[in-house]
């Protein structure tokens, strides 16, 4: 079981999603409790502890820390946006 927090930039991001997407996206963050590496997360490249999970066409962006057992939200963006 892991602890999931939410950065401020993430909960910026999900207040500015359309409610359709909004109501799509929150089963999987709250699913990062159960398992932090779902089926389809990926590492992301030249990072030590970030990953990303697809949305549709968004992307959650989070940190995992094994040690503390604790998924931090780092962005929910469009695809398009999110790596920039």
């Amino acid at each position: 079981m892991y602890d999931i927090y939410v950065e401020k930039a993430a909960e910026r991001d999900l207040k500015k999603l359309p409610a359709a997407d909004f109501e799509r996206i929150i089963p999987h963050l709250k699913s990062l409790a159960e398992d932090a590496k779902p089926p389809g997360s990926r590492k992301i490249s030249g990072t030590e502890h970030d990953w990303r999970i697809r949305v549709g066409t968004y992307r959650i962006i989070y940190e995992l820390n094994e040690k503390e057992k604790v998924v931090s939200i780092l962005r929910v963006r469009h695809r398009r946006e999110v790596y920039r």
